[in-house]
């Protein structure tokens, strides 16, 4: 008997489903020192009154098995907006199942509808099974893009500035 996959947005009550998730997916990266969020972080970011950032969880007979956090971004040279895939993430046991391709498929069919124009996240450069899949689905990696982060001193030092 064929398990269901489902996805749907994340709701109030899921904090600690997607903080469970996002500890995997640092796990997954070597990142997991890095994480200093809490699930109550989470929460407040996803379910506050005005929200920035979304969620979809995947889940195979009620049960999560992945998920997609994403916000809206803005092209200035195509004067619309697009959609940026901030993490996607499959429990190790579900992937090859379909489960990171239902939730990109997921997305893509948001951007469609609501006519953004584009859908872009990053990808580590080591992560060799991410960029098959990634490519697979048709998306191209941009190798003359790099990107830039300011954070903790740097950015107080150019805030002050």
């Amino acid at each position: 008997m064929a398990m269901t996959l489902t996805i749907r947005p994340a709701r109030p009550g899921d904090e600690e489903t997607v903080y469970a998730l996002v500890r995997g997916l640092a796990v997954y990266e070597k990142l997991a020192h890095e994480v200093d969020a809490t699930a109550a972080d989470l929460g407040a970011a996803l379910f506050g009154p005005q929200p920035r950032v979304f969620c979809d969880l995947a889940e195979r007979d009620g049960a999560p098995v992945g998920f997609a956090l994403w916000f809206y971004t803005f092209s200035t040279f195509r004067g619309r907006h697009g959609l940026w895939l901030e993490d996607l993430f499959v429990e190790p046991e579900h992937r090859g199942g379909g489960v990171g391709k239902a939730l990109l498929a997921h997305l893509a069919r948001r951007c469609v509808a609501e006519g953004l124009a584009r859908f872009e996240w990053n990808v580590l450069d080591w992560n060799a099974p991410a960029i098959a899949f990634y490519t697979a689905q048709g998306a191209r990696i941009l190798d003359d893009w790099r990107s830039c982060r300011v954070e903790g001193a740097a950015l107080t030092r150019l805030a002050g500035d």
